[in-house]
Order: C-alpha cells, then structure tokens, then sequence
C-alpha cells in the first residue's frame, strides 16, 4: 500500500513536470513566429500608443525612419 501512494505521487509529479516543459515550449515557439517579426517597422501611433515617444533624428542606416524610445516598442524602427 505504502509503495501505491509513492509510485502515485513520483507519476503524478513527473506528470506535472511535463506539463510545465511541454507549456514552456509552446510559449517558447509562440514568441518567435515569424508574423511578430522582430524586424517590422511600428507606426507613429503603435509607438506612442505603447507608451513611447518618436525620435525622427536622421538614421544613416534607415533614413526616412525614425526610432521608438520608451515603452514597449523601445528601440524599433517608425515608419
């Protein structure tokens, strides 16, 4: 009876723990599909409606862009 409740809570523990892998995995493959491509520009109004300011300094490497700072575009392109 005691070797039951042990084999029962060792199967149910690695249960769990291969719930928590397999939910970790599809959070990790989620974040990287490519419609939430790190490289797409935001608009004006994404930038500031994620609470971000737009900087239109002259980028050399992107001109006629300007970057997002602050919020949760930090750092992306504007177009």
């Amino acid at each position: 009876m005691r070797i039951r409740r042990i084999l029962a809570a060792g199967i149910a523990t690695a249960a769990l723990a291969g719930l928590g892998l397999t939910g970790a995995a599809t959070a990790t493959a989620a974040s990287l599909t490519p419609s939430q491509g790190v490289g797409a520009a935001l608009t004006p109004g994404e930038c500031i409606d994620g609470g971000g300011t737009v900087d239109w300094t002259p980028n050399p490497a992107n001109p006629g862009t300007g970057t997002c700072r602050g919020g949760t575009g930090n750092g992306q392109a504007v177009d």
